[in-house]
């Protein structure tokens, strides 16, 4: 867990200024600290320099782009992100392996391999068969107490169990349980994902880590089976109705609601939110 609120609110920032020309002081300068102490709490916390963080999150989300956007130039989103067209591909191609225009033709599957399960895929539906089941809502700003980690998915059942413990004496009758992530897990490294586990409480309650979730306008996808597959749907709406509806993705998070959720069972009705615009 990322337990320094200054490094929680730096990861804010960088995720919010990616697309701009951002330095390790621009980061340090808005913490309010020297650039070498905040580079040293920010690594031990994260256990990436910003350095390699903010890098690794330029590939990672023009990765992201690439798959969602298919209408835009492989150019343009590396540009959007700093880089020359040559520049682009040889550090994409360093992260991810293989070049931006091997990757954009690799995304049209129609399964992928699962992260956290090496020997499932993660098979989706029709672009038909999502537009059926997605609602376009607006949606009201959430308050909520919120806890940030970097790490695998896997561990996310053990962190749920310890927020709801920590916060217990909150829980009310409307409570909502709602993750907000930050990272496409296909890629993403498993133990590189960051992602947040809030919870709601009235505005007038006093306690620590009280953030808002603000309001926007989301396609909301109503989930209904088993928590490991929840990764495939997430993914389905992604690659395949996303990138062929009207939207674009307005924010660089999606929120998972939790309606019901057995745990014996391992079956969840959850509903997955990506703000659009």
């Amino acid at each position: 867990m990322i337990t320094n609120e200054l490094i929680k609110q730096s990861i804010d920032y960088i995720m919010q200024h990616l697309d701009e020309e951002i330095s390790i002081d621009d980061v340090a300068d808005y913490c309010h600290f020297s650039k070498y102490h905040f580079s040293r709490v920010f690594k031990a916390e994260t256990g990436e320099s910003i350095y390699a963080f903010i890098k690794r999150l330029k590939m990672e989300y023009s990765a992201v782009r690439l798959k969602i956007e298919k209408d835009k130039s492989i150019t343009d989103v590396g540009f959007d992100y700093g880089y020359s067209p040559s520049n682009y591909s040889s550090a994409f191609k360093k992260h991810h392996v293989i070049s931006p225009s091997e990757f954009r033709k690799a995304m049209n599957t129609t399964c992928v391999l699962h992260p956290y399960y090496p020997d499932k895929h993660a098979r989706f539906q029709s672009f038909e068969e999502y537009e059926k089941q997605i609602v376009i809502e607006e949606m009201e700003e959430f308050e909520v107490i919120s806890e940030r980690y970097i790490g695998n998915y896997i561990e996310l059942g053990k962190n749920w169990s310890d927020f709801i413990d920590k916060y217990k004496d909150y829980f009310k009758e409307d409570t909502l349980l709602i993750e907000r992530s930050y990272n496409d897990p296909s890629i993403t490294s498993a133990d590189q994902c960051v992602y947040d586990i809030c919870m709601t409480v009235d505005k007038n309650d006093s306690i620590d880590h009280v953030t808002s979730i603000q309001g926007h306008k989301y396609a909301v996808y109503r989930y209904d089976g088993l928590i490991q597959d929840i990764f495939g749907a997430f993914l389905g709406i992604f690659n395949i109705w996303l990138p062929n509806s009207r939207y674009e993705m307005n924010e660089r998070y999606c929120l998972g609601i939790y309606r019901t959720l057995d745990i014996e069972k391992m079956q969840v009705v959850m509903d997955l939110c990506i703000p659009i615009k």
